[in-house]
């Protein structure tokens, strides 16, 4: 990482305080009801500022054969192995039957088409005769 595009917290005050300044130097010049506006402004703004959340972040680490998510405690076991693979676990029976779905809808689409081949009124030698299309064309009108 470029340590010169780093910009410490000591950096953003002292830039928020420099431009508060000299908002304030210019702020002499406005109108007592715009100004009175501006305060009431900043002050929500600075009520609905966030505050400070810590969090402590989920550690991943490598324990015997399996990895296992602990959050600084070690009371989970097994469950919490169990709990941890569970998402990919199902994640792969859905794309296992999804994929095993789609073959069943092709094959039940080619039988369709095979049977209705082998049942049609036409021979097969006529899907090869040039004027097969002019036929279809006409029997679709009807």
């Amino acid at each position: 990482m470029n340590t010169s595009s780093v910009i410490s917290n000591t950096d953003v005050d002292a830039f928020s305080r420099a431009v508060v300044a000299r908002l304030s130097q210019s702020s002499d010049a406005l109108p007592h009801e715009i100004t009175e506006r501006l305060r009431a402004a900043r002050m929500q703004a600075l009520s609905r500022r966030k505050q400070k959340v810590v969090q402590f972040a989920p550690v991943w680490s490598l324990q015997g054969s399996g990895a296992a998510l602990q959050s600084g405690e070690d009371d989970g076991g097994f469950w919490r192995k169990v709990a941890v693979f569970l998402p990919l676990i199902a994640l792969l029976a859905g794309l296992v039957s999804i994929g095993w779905i789609q073959d069943e809808v092709r094959a039940n689409e080619l039988a369709q088409v095979d049977s209705e081949l082998l049942t049609d009124e036409l021979p097969p030698a006529a899907y090869i005769d040039p004027g097969f299309v002019q036929f279809l064309r006409k029997h679709q009108a009807n």
